[in-house]
């Protein structure tokens, strides 16, 4: 299996989330005077769970940060694995419910990653795909921008999003991509099992993920920039995924 998020996680909401989720920490490491709000329930619940925790001085604990949006805490994990497409489509199934997957076709910024999977997690997307090459992974920065929704997500890392898109569609998925040439998203019908295509920052989905999509949707604009940040683009049109299937079970 290959390991995500291996070694350290920082942040109170990403350490706060990943003793809630009940994933196996080494030790917990909180800078000197940090004695509130939610590092108070990080005390307690280390406590509960048997959790080694140490108090250390901020030049100590500052060596030892990746991150710049500590909030004074950081976790030494076990690593955690990144799952199959099958895992996450067998959790949609468990649920009786039609998949809803992500596939992020080489995005690069671990802060849109981060940010997509929060949103993943509020929409009860059932996984999110991302390429094992030129992309971001699972990162401390990522694990910290996602607010701990990084424990709940289910992510897959795969050689070829070409042929997973040809799996997917094998599995009765519609493929749907975010590209500008695509009608607007409020006139398509998202309903039923569907994965969503986000591109990359810089090239969007690439001519042949492109072309393997059954549906291209775009989101209008008026302005003089036209397009919207990954994470944006992916909150407002996962929404409308997440709205419509409200709609279409009553």
């Amino acid at each position: 299996m290959i390991k995500i998020s291996e070694g350290q996680i920082e942040g109170r909401n990403s350490v706060w989330e990943a003793l809630q989720a009940g994933r196996p920490i080494n030790k917990i490491y909180i800078k000197k005077g940090e004695h509130r709000g939610i590092i108070v329930d990080i005390i307690n619940k280390a406590k509960q769970l048997n959790v080694p925790l140490l108090e250390i001085d901020e030049g100590a604990f500052l060596s030892m940060v990746q991150t710049s949006g500590h909030q004074g805490v950081l976790a030494k994990v076990a690593s955690k694995d990144y799952v199959n497409v099958e895992e996450i489509l067998k959790a949609a199934r468990d649920l009786g419910e039609a998949p809803f997957i992500l596939i992020l076709n080489e995005l690069t910024d671990p802060q849109n990653l981060g940010s997509i999977l929060r949103t993943a997690d509020g929409l009860g997307v059932h996984g999110v795909i991302i390429p094992k090459h030129r992309a971001c992974g699972i990162t401390p920065t990522v694990a910290k921008i996602s607010s701990g929704a990084v424990e709940y997500v289910k992510v897959a890392r795969v050689t070829n999003i070409a042929r997973t898109i040809d799996e997917l569609k094998k599995e009765g998925l519609w493929i749907i991509g975010a590209d500008m040439d695509g009608k607007n998203y409020f006139e398509a019908d998202l309903t039923g099992p569907v994965a969503l295509v986000i591109g990359g920052e810089d090239k969007g989905l690439g001519n042949l993920v492109k072309k393997k999509c059954d549906m291209l949707i775009k989101i209008p604009l008026r302005g003089k920039i036209t397009s919207l940040n990954a994470a944006v683009a992916t909150a407002i049109l996962g929404y409308d995924i997440f709205r419509q299937r409200l709609e279409s079970n009553g």
